[in-house]
């Protein structure tokens, strides 16, 4: 009987070891496959929402409010790059579009919709300064106009021809010299001078290029028409 019990109590020993054994190997395979889920859970790359950057019209830093027309434009880069006229996230006129010329660029716009009516373009070194007269007193009130300068816009403009375009709004027209930069955004029927325009002159202090000065570029909200 002693014996039996010996051997009992050697059993149980043996049991509870090999119990405690299998315990701690069952706990330890727990623990690794914790750590493993956890090196393998950092090292997956984690998928954040992209925030994509906000486009504006015509590539405009700003949005405009209702009821206005967003446009961008520049003037010519000396005489080898043609202005550009963007108005409404449309391209109205540039040198990839193949309806740019030296002198003055014109875009004509439909004040309430916002559709182009017409562009132009008028030579004001060796064309005549007559068809642009034609074309901005046939001009209608309301009609949203767009200038732009390219190489040079000023030698054939005369007195008429300034008057004119300083009934659209503009402040500069009328001291508009040889190669001259100007872009400028009046009106038909505009009442006060329009707050866009910019100019720099010609001049061999501080031009840019050889004989021309630096390009100009505007951007801005114009008013619809609400009529």
């Amino acid at each position: 009987m002693v014996r039996a019990g010996g051997i009992l109590k050697i059993a149980a020993l043996v049991f509870a070891f090999l119990l405690a054994v299998f315990l701690a190997f069952q706990l330890l395979e727990i623990n690794m496959d914790f750590n493993l889920s956890s090196v393998i859970s950092r090292s997956m790359p984690v998928n954040e929402p992209s925030i994509k950057p906000l486009k504006y019209k015509c590539g405009m830093s700003k949005l405009c409010p209702a009821g206005h027309l967003a446009f961008k434009m520049a003037s010519g880069a000396a005489s080898v790059v043609g202005p550009r006229i963007c108005l409404d996230d449309k391209l109205l006129m540039s040198g990839v579009k193949n309806n740019v010329g030296r002198g003055i660029n014109i875009a004509l716009i439909n004040g309430k919709t916002g559709d182009l009516i017409n562009t132009a373009f008028f030579d004001m070194w060796g064309g005549d300064v007559a068809p642009l007269i034609k074309l901005v007193k046939g001009i209608e009130d309301g009609t949203i106009v767009m200038m732009a300068s390219f190489d040079d816009a000023a030698t054939k403009l005369n007195d008429e021809a300034r008057k004119l375009i300083a009934d659209l709004g503009s402040s500069i027209v009328s001291n508009l010299g040889f190669r001259d930069n100007w872009i400028f955004v009046g009106g038909k029927g505009i009442k006060t001078k329009s707050p866009f325009e910019q100019h720099i002159k010609n001049s061999a202090d501080t031009n840019k290029f050889e004989g021309w000065p630096e390009v100009l570029e505007m951007e801005g909200c114009v008013p619809q028409r609400q009529d």
